[in-house]
């Protein structure tokens, strides 16, 4: 047969087979090629800036990670929707939209974006957020109220009223980091702590007339 590009040398016919560290080596080697074939080096990473593993690729196709998660809001500040993330104990980048301020969610591991959304309507009384989850290249959007989830919508049915980037990510036309890289207004949670979150949020409720803009 002839050997075909690119593809791990085949065992012989003499009965020789692949021990535990070639196997391995193979691993490796075919992983490099895939981040490779991805685009490859330091532009292509993850909201956190770290570069996707191999694993992480595979736990997304499975569904046991998932692809992307955002929590729409219909806030107008991204900086006071990551003070919200920030008392909530939520790592996220939150992006400001005309259609209301999105965070990303950093933890998409499980049910890491579902626990995301709860303590966040849960921690900010009278906040509501839509999160939308891609797993496995099913997309799934979900009303939370109050560390509740509640109805789950189609996504087209809901895609036009929020920010046109959220809908891109979801359908893989562009990438998370794609929108952070063009976004001229990214605030991260993790930036700032809980004494200038609350400043953030004192802030923004006395411009409010006494309440945060929440809707």
């Amino acid at each position: 047969m002839a050997d075909e590009p690119d593809e791990p040398e085949r065992p012989d016919d003499d009965g020789e087979h692949f021990d535990d560290a070639e196997l391995e080596a193979m691993l490796e080697n075919f992983e490099e090629e895939f981040h490779e074939g991805e685009g490859g080096a330091g532009e292509s990473a993850d909201p956190t800036g770290d570069e996707p593993s191999f694993e992480d690729e595979l736990e997304g196709l499975l569904g046991d990670k998932a692809k992307a998660a955002f929590i729409c809001t219909r806030l107008n500040s991204a900086e006071l929707l990551a003070a919200f993330c920030q008392i909530s104990d939520i790592s996220a980048e939150c992006i400001g939209s005309e259609q209301g301020a999105v965070a990303v969610v950093h933890n998409l591991d499980g049910d890491g974006p579902e626990a995301a959304v709860k303590d966040l309507t849960k921690v900010v009384g009278g906040l509501s957020g839509l999160l939308v989850v891609n797993r496995a290249d099913k997309v799934e959007a979900t009303v939370y109220y109050d560390g509740q989830a509640g109805e789950q919508l189609p996504p087209p049915f809901v895609f036009p009223s929020l920010a046109p980037f959220v809908e891109d990510v979801m359908l893989g036309i562009s990438t998370v980091q794609d929108v952070l890289a063009q976004s001229d207004d990214v605030v991260s949670s993790d930036a700032m702590g809980q004494t200038r979150a609350y400043g953030i949020i004192a802030k923004h409720t006395h411009m409010g007339g006494g309440q945060p803009s929440i809707e």
